[in-house]
């Protein structure tokens, strides 16, 4: 398995975080755009709502695990897959397919799944700042060991 430096597993994270909440946000901001737009609004705002509170309460949380998580490996080169847990790997997977079911299921609507999709969008891409702060403030500091 490729080792890389620590720094490079929070900067993936945070990359996928951020890219992955894009996408999801993005898609469901696609889907609520067809719509009337009074119900297009009333998505935003839940899709915004939902995102906020998510990051707030959840999404920073990991974040914050997983940066100590990674800062605390002995070495200072680890496995590049080393960025996420195992069973998060499993999660993942979990949630993605649960995501494609969804997406493509005729008997969940759009209204539905936008709101969702752009609420937990949000939060992945707020909750990326995390892992990027963390990196700047080691390379200020020269130190990769306080958070």
């Amino acid at each position: 398995m490729p080792k890389v430096p620590k720094s490079y597993l929070i900067f993936t994270a945070g990359m996928l975080w951020s890219a992955v909440g894009v996408f999801l946000f993005s898609k469901g901001l696609f889907w609520a755009i067809s719509m009337s737009y009074s119900l297009f609004l009333f998505i935003f705002i839940i899709g915004l709502l939902i995102g906020i509170l998510k990051s707030k309460y959840m999404f920073t949380k990991l974040a914050k695990t997983n940066i100590i998580r990674i800062n605390n490996y002995d070495k200072e080169r680890v496995c590049f897959w080393a960025f996420q847990k195992w069973t998060s790997y499993l999660l993942i997977i979990f949630m993605m397919s649960l995501g494609i079911f969804l997406r493509h299921s005729p008997h969940v609507p759009k209204y539905i799944l936008s709101p969702i999709y752009m609420g937990i969008g949000l939060a992945l891409f707020l909750s990326s700042f995390h892992y990027f702060v963390f990196l700047y403030r080691s390379k200020t500091k020269n130190t990769f060991n306080k958070f």
